[in-house]
């Protein structure tokens, strides 16, 4: 089984901090933690991390950041020859508060508006593509190619032009915002009909197989013809850095080896909760043993 992921690469410099800091004071910090980053990115290296044959297609600087990022890639197996260096660009880059007192994040992400990988040809017929929306004309271009590839979106901002490739896979696992601002409808926890009308409404625009995740309230699918809640683990989070990004890495690792799909979710699920209990998008990112912890049957 080779895997394609194509989409957004950057190197994330987290401050883990006890405390979101107040506007317009100075705060002295004695730890940072730097590792690449970015949606596709975090899924290859996961499923890298967990055997997979995968290769990963983006764009980055030819500096020192993306040097790092290619470093990372092939020390977990992952193949680099689709991740462009190109000299005309800055690697992205992300700055990162995580406020370990809420287990949230917020990030200030610097990437060109005109940075863009060039067309490639691949020297194999990927099984399985993963995209996250970043390179659209390239990830369109990659599906028509090759319509027997089994297709998953990480749906995370709402564009037109993320939507439109939403249209074209056969997963879509999305965000709240994306499944509220598609939609029309406000997510209620309390609610199992507003739910499912979200959900339904979701399913009569894209026509495939969808999951929204939901952060700390774990992620709503179908299953049998029902749709239900999977809510997340319960976990003393410090930092939410790449834990959607991890959850599609595990969901690919799932639809890859053949899983159930409901095993497929219940794996993705526990390994994008265990990610919140660590620093560091990339450094969070379990491994195998620890979900098979909770997961008895995850192989």
């Amino acid at each position: 089984m080779k895997i394609l992921c194509i989409g957004h690469a950057a190197y994330d410099i987290t401050i883990p901090m006890d405390h979101f800091p107040v506007e317009n004071t100075k705060n002295r910090v004695k730890e940072r933690v730097e590792c690449g980053g970015g949606p596709a990115s975090n899924s290859a290296y996961l499923l890298g991390k967990w055997g997979m044959d995968v290769a990963f297609a983006g764009v980055v600087g030819k500096d020192l950041y993306g040097d790092r990022i290619k470093k990372e890639f092939d020390e977990i197996g992952v193949d680099t020859k689709y991740l462009e260096q190109n000299e005309a660009y800055e690697t992205t880059s992300s700055m990162i508060i995580a406020n370990k007192s809420a287990g949230s994040r917020t990030i200030l992400t610097y990437r060109k508006d005109d940075m863009k990988m060039k067309p490639i040809e691949l020297d194999f017929e990927p099984d399985v593509i993963l995209l996250d929306g970043q390179e659209y004309e390239l990830s369109k271009e990659l599906l028509k190619r090759y319509p027997n590839a089994i297709s998953i979106i990480d749906a995370g901002r709402p564009t037109d032009e993320i939507i439109e490739l939403s249209k074209m896979v056969n997963y879509v696992v999305c965000s709240k915002e994306f499944a509220e601002e598609v939609s029309g409808i406000q997510m209620n926890y309390d609610s199992i009909e507003t739910m499912t009308d979200l959900y339904m409404k979701l399913e009569s625009i894209f026509h495939n197989h969808l999951v929204v995740t939901l952060e700390s309230q774990g992620c709503l699918y179908q299953y049998e013809n029902q749709v239900k809640l999977m809510t997340s683990i319960k976990v003393d989070a410090i930092d939410s850095t790449g834990a959607g990004d991890i959850f599609h890495g595990a969901f690919t690792y799932g639809i890859a080896n053949g899983f159930d799909y409901e095993m497929t979710i219940k794996v993705s699920n526990i390994a994008g909760g265990l990610s919140v209990t660590k620093i560091g998008g990339r450094y969070s990112i379990p491994t195998k043993e620890e979900v098979r912890e909770l997961c008895a049957d995850f192989r």
